[in-house]
């Protein structure tokens, strides 16, 4: 199966309009990809809090549209990374979109957990409440979004529900670049499953961007990283070593549920 990330550079002096265009094509470009994946937030820049509200659009509106045709054009697979979304009763989401490769909605999810400790998106938008997998042929992507990396107990729910590929768009500051590789390898290995993370290069709103895109096996061992700036990271990986992993290694098996609470020191 091969996999591109598209880390793309998202700059204040770019308008909305032209890098939505720029955007579909870079996932044109992709043909032969069987999937492709942009980052979190790249309309606006995960940080810049102000264009949320402005910026925001209905489920279906103009980046839905033209995403939807560019997957289409491609004959991929995409994970359209996130836009702020308006819901129709008015309330933000981070929501992702994801296309099937005629263009077809595939599925969409909002993020459940919001970065900022009660400020920015933490209080901008509302949290989303239901974990999304969605079913391509030779796996099953579960899907998450930047700050829900840090939070393992989704991931064991995307497991359950039968995810072995993990697609992780975010817009992941460069002051914390080694927790975003440290996690990405910690939630493969945890979960031996795949873990697809495509990061953003530039800057959002006076934060620079980790960028280094991820791709890790189940094993933990990376596959490709890219770099700092705007890059196409593609790599092949075989979605069989899942099962062989878990089989070969059957940590899962051993999970135990439903622990009581510690007791209290005397």
């Amino acid at each position: 199966m091969r996999a591109s990330l598209i880390q793309m550079r998202v700059d204040e002096d770019e308008s909305v309009d032209s890098r939505r265009r720029r955007a579909a094509s870079l996932v044109r470009d992709q043909a032969g990809a069987d999937l492709v994946v942009l980052p979190e937030l790249w309309t606006t820049g995960a940080f810049a809090y102000e264009r949320f509200g402005t910026e925001a659009e209905p489920l279906q509106g103009p980046t839905h549209e033209a995403m939807a045709k560019a997957a289409a054009d491609a004959g991929v697979w995409l994970h359209a990374g996130s836009i702020p979304e308006r819901a129709p009763e008015g309330t933000l989401y981070n929501t992702s979109l994801l296309f099937s490769p005629s263009g077809e909605p595939a599925a969409s999810y909002r993020k459940i957990h919001r970065f900022g400790f009660d400020k920015g998106e933490a209080v901008l938008m509302g949290a989303g409440t239901e974990p999304v997998t969605v079913r391509l042929p030779g796996t099953t992507v579960g899907v998450a979004t930047c700050y829900d990396l840090r939070f393992p107990e989704l991931f064991r729910s995307l497991v359950d529900a039968g995810a072995e590929t993990l697609v992780i768009p975010a817009g992941w500051p460069e002051r914390r670049r080694s927790h975003w590789t440290l996690l990405a390898k910690a939630r493969a290995v945890e979960n031996q499953a795949y873990v697809l993370a495509c990061g953003t290069a530039g800057t959002h709103a006076g934060v620079p961007q980790a960028g280094h895109s991820i791709v890790v096996d189940p094993w933990g061992e990376v596959l490709a990283e890219a770099g700092a700036e705007e890059e196409i990271l593609t790599v092949e990986f075989d979605p069989a070593r899942v099962a062989t992993t878990r089989e070969q290694f059957p940590a899962l098996k051993d999970r135990v549920l439903g622990l009581a609470p510690p007791r209290r020191p005397l």
